[in-house]
């Protein structure tokens, strides 16, 4: 059974799914947005691991626990700060996605959401960041079997309806 994809709308650190992607700085050492929340939510145990990890650079992920967040693991991934699409960015940010994949794969996690990576402060912009993740995604999990179900975690109903729109393209 394939695994399903979809969006929603809501807080990434309050979902119920085995994992929860960060979309995380280099350092790993926490940061506003997204990666602030996470950080919060998750204590401070979730700063010590992560000061264990070394950094991570950009384009790859890696997986701490979840401490106090539902999700049991945290993949933090690196994506790229946008800087007009000619720098490589593209490749990058699809490879974060793969990496996340793989080890949500590799670590047993059948389930897992990820926020919109690179489209906040790294000035992504968002539909083609939409477009690479879900086709990144889509091609990963195929050879992932694993994987049951993905979310594209959404911040505002505008992102979710360009989700929404995205993967009702992508189903036909």
């Amino acid at each position: 059974m394939p695994a399903t994809l979809r969006a929603v709308q809501a807080d990434l650190t309050t979902l119920q799914v085995d994992a929860i992607v960060n979309a995380a700085n280099s350092s790993l050492l926490g940061g506003g947005g997204v990666d602030g929340a996470i950080h919060r939510a998750a204590g401070p145990a979730l700063l010590e691991a992560c000061r264990l990890l070394g950094g991570c650079p950009t384009g790859d992920a890696k997986l701490t626990q979840g401490y106090r967040l539902p999700a049991r693991f945290v993949i933090h991934a690196v994506g790229p700060v946008w800087h007009g699409g000619e720098r490589g960015e593209p490749e990058q940010l699809a490879s974060c996605y793969r990496r996340a994949i793989k080890l949500a794969a590799q670590h047993g996690i059948r389930t897992l959401a990820f926020p919109a990576i690179s489209t906040g402060a790294y000035g992504y912009p968002f539909e083609p960041a939409a477009r690479i993740a879900i086709a990144t995604v889509r091609a990963a999990i195929y050879v992932s079997p694993g994987i049951r179900e993905v979310l594209f975690c959404c911040h505002s109903a505008e992102d979710l309806a360009v989700y929404e729109r995205l993967l009702g393209q992508a189903a036909t």
